[in-house]
């Protein structure tokens, strides 16, 4: 079976909705859908992948993960929205329901990359990080201390 998704990011998603984008089929009559994401960057996609297992290939146009038994290939259209093509042992909702652990992943490597920025750019602001927490639902509490200036 093959199904293919096109990844919609969030901000065009919404406004998506109102025109009534959806479910339907293409020219082979294979199913295509519309998914919500918020993936733009192909390494933190990757990495998304890597996290769910999946074997990654990366070449300049295209991301390939393989799971055992499917496989999606991720390409970037000229609107730089993502469309994912899965084959294998996959129906639209497995599809739909590994994007969306895909994109879950995703969000947690942008909230790893951001805190490694913060942590690298904090002394340079005049701040010391005095503690960080991990709360159960993987948001992150860092606390700050603004160095004090000597006159």
């Amino acid at each position: 079976m093959s199904v293919s998704l096109i990844l919609v990011p969030l901000a065009v998603a919404a406004v998506s909705a109102a025109h009534g984008l959806r479910s339907g089929r293409d020219e082979q009559q294979q199913a295509v859908c519309q998914v919500q994401t918020r993936m733009r960057d192909a390494s933190l996609l990757a990495a998304a992948l890597r996290g769910t297992q999946a074997e990654v290939t990366e070449t300049g146009e295209e991301i390939v993960a393989r799971w055992k038994g499917t496989q999606a290939r991720f390409t970037r259209g000229e609107d730089e929205i993502w469309a994912a093509h899965f084959t294998g042992d996959v129906d639209e909702a497995r599809a739909v329901d590994i994007v969306r652990a895909i994109d879950a992943g995703y969000g947690l490597q942008v909230q790893r990359a951001v805190l490694e920025r913060l942590r690298e750019r904090a002394p340079a602001a005049g701040l010391r990080l005095e503690s960080e927490s991990v709360a159960a639902d993987s948001s992150v509490k860092l606390v700050f201390a603004v160095e004090g200036k000597s006159s």
